[in-house]
């Protein structure tokens, strides 16, 4: 006979046998309503009973009368675990989206930035000068290849690469300027060295390197900062609960089952705590999440203001061509230091043309007309150049307001799940709520927030001494990511030995804390060059120079070509 029939005892009574249960039946209450909330939640009905039975089997709730077996009570106790997941899960929805979703958006425009701030330079090439153009454009394409190589975490030195394309494009103008002479490879290595010295390009190295260095250290760190925000908002919201609080979660969550209660929703105050003790680690984490999320803000106002990626690429060929008239307009006193220092170069075979630069620009090329409005695929790729760009700083002002939300979304999961009116009674039903052993007013004072302030928390037991090691991962991901960002913020790149560690979050695990933990990470500064006080604010309010300038330059760049080409 199963346990839960109630017992009789027969009596005989004038020749009729009266049926009577025993003492300890006589309390017990019928179990319908716990049937049809058990049975809502998809679990088989057979090993129900009917009516309330003794609790002395019960391990988790209250051993009084109950409408819970014990293959009930373990299947409620999987049921509270994995309801618990899913609460963490939804309510963390907002912060992992808005990484996931403003990452590929800003990936994507930065992306598409830089496509067409190319197309819109090689477009307008090809348009004025045809083959000339495309059989000599490596120079610029390699530029242009290496930023976006950057930019997607390529091992590539800023500096270096600028310094490298100045001394390439120096190479061929100075066998422009000097046809009757032919330079061997060790030559022209020794007429780059003299760049710094001579400074053919002007001030326009310089101040191209200091915009192109800031601008795309913000970005990139700022696309690394999305990512890692995305990894570590993913990984956490994946909660593993510990036994201890999936056994509160059970008396929280189901023991009002168990009570034949299966309407009573647990007290406000009772799942604070309940959660508090289940999140101690997650809180935790929020300090070095808040310090993050300032940081990228600091970041995301570069990125619109001083910073910004359009201040760069709209005029690059603009910039470059302003390089190249500095050369020409300097082209004697280059070319004589030069010669003093690298020595008499060697007679050519023979004189390729007799004719000077501005004779050759007048009789072989008809200037671009910068009043004519292009029609062709320049005038599109640089109209849409600029939408692009104007999308993206919307994009950022998006991505800003949705990081001020997400502060201290870690300590206040228990406050939101709580508030949940699936979970709890509410603030406004204090009295008539489940306390963790009846429907009553639930006293004990709620815990404050993290893994230490748990030592006394009345509902779940947890061990402060023993910090879960891959929370503490997600911190040490996220400081290494918050020191990036601050140098960013400065205008300074971080190089890191193991760039996989910080979006990853994988580390030591060794659960140490700040004053404690040896850092995995070498930094490597390479600071923006520095700009001079009285030169600031033309650096950073100079306009793009007329398209007449730039196309006369243009075509002294073709011709160049055109000669090295025969």
């Amino acid at each position: 006979m199963p346990s839960w029939i109630p017992a009789v005892i027969l009596l005989p009574l004038s020749g009729w046998l009266l049926s009577l249960p025993v003492a300890a039946d006589v309390k017990a209450r019928s179990c319908g309503e716990v049937r049809q909330a058990y049975g809502a939640k998809g679990f088989s009905l057979a090993d129900i009973p009917y009516q309330e039975i003794a609790g002395e089997h019960l391990r988790i709730c209250p051993q009084e009368y109950t409408c819970c077996t014990t293959d009930m009570e373990d299947k409620l106790s999987q049921q509270s675990k994995l309801e618990f997941e899913n609460l963490v899960e939804e309510t963390s929805h907002f912060v992992r989206t808005t990484f996931v979703s403003r990452h590929k958006k800003f990936d994507e425009f930065f992306r598409e930035l830089l496509e067409n701030a190319e197309k819109s330079l090689n477009d307008m090439f090809v348009r004025t000068y045809g083959m000339l153009y495309m059989q000599n454009s490596e120079v610029f394409q390699d530029l242009f290849t290496e930023l976006k190589r950057y930019y997607t975490g390529g091992n590539v030195n800023l500096e270096e690469m600028l310094n490298d394309f100045w001394a390439r494009l120096l190479e061929r103008m100075f066998q422009l300027i000097n046809p009757q002479y032919h330079f061997s490879e060790d030559y022209l290595e020794c007429v780059s060295k003299y760049a710094d010295q001579l400074k053919p390009f002007g001030d326009v190295p310089r101040k191209l390197k200091i915009q192109v260095t800031r601008a795309f250290i913000a970005a990139r760190t700022f696309v690394q900062g999305l990512t890692v925000g995305r990894e570590v908002a993913n990984r956490v919201s994946k909660v593993s609960p510990t036994p201890g609080c999936i056994r509160a979660l059970m008396k929280m969550l189901y023991c009002p089952y168990c009570r034949g209660l299966p309407a009573v929703r647990p007290c406000n105050n009772y799942c604070l705590n309940v959660m508090k003790g289940c999140l101690a680690n997650q809180a935790d984490l929020d300090t070095e999440w808040n310090l993050f999320i300032d940081a990228m803000l600091l970041v995301a106002e570069r990125l619109e203001g001083p910073f910004n990626i359009e201040s760069v690429m709209d005029p690059i060929d603009v910039k470059i061509s302003e390089a190249i008239m500095n050369m020409q307009e300097n082209s004697m006193q280059v070319s004589a230091k030069v010669f003093q220092g690298c020595g008499q170069p060697k007679p050519a075979p023979a004189l390729r043309s007799a004719r000077s630069a501005p004779e050759n620009f007048n009789t072989r090329f008809r200037p671009y007309n910068p009043e004519e409005r292009p029609t062709t695929a320049a005038g599109t790729s640089l109209d849409r150049l600029r939408t692009v760009w104007r999308t993206m700083q919307h994009s950022v002002t998006d991505i800003k307001e949705k990081l001020k939300l997400s502060k201290k979304v870690w300590s206040a999961l228990p406050y939101t799940i709580c508030k949940d009116d699936r979970v709890t009674a509410g603030t406004s039903n204090e009295e008539e709520c489940w306390n963790g052993h009846s429907k009553a007013r639930y006293l004990p004072e709620i815990m404050n927030d993290g893994l230490t302030n748990q030592i006394n928390n009345p509902e779940v037991e947890v061990d402060i001494t023993r910090p879960d090691t891959f929370i503490r991962q997600q911190i040490m991901a996220l400081r290494v990511m918050t020191n990036k960002l601050k140098n960013a913020y400065n205008g300074n790149d971080v190089n890191f030995q193991d760039t996989s560690d910080e979006s990853s979050g994988s580390g030591s695990g060794s659960g140490c804390m700040d004053d404690v933990c040896p850092t995995e990470f070498e930094f490597v500064t390479t600071e923006a060059p520095a700009v001079d006080p009285d030169r600031r604010e033309e650096d950073s309010s100079a306009a793009p120079l007329g398209h007449g300038l730039l196309s006369w330059s243009l075509v002294f760049v073709v011709l160049a070509l055109q000669r090295l080409c025969r």
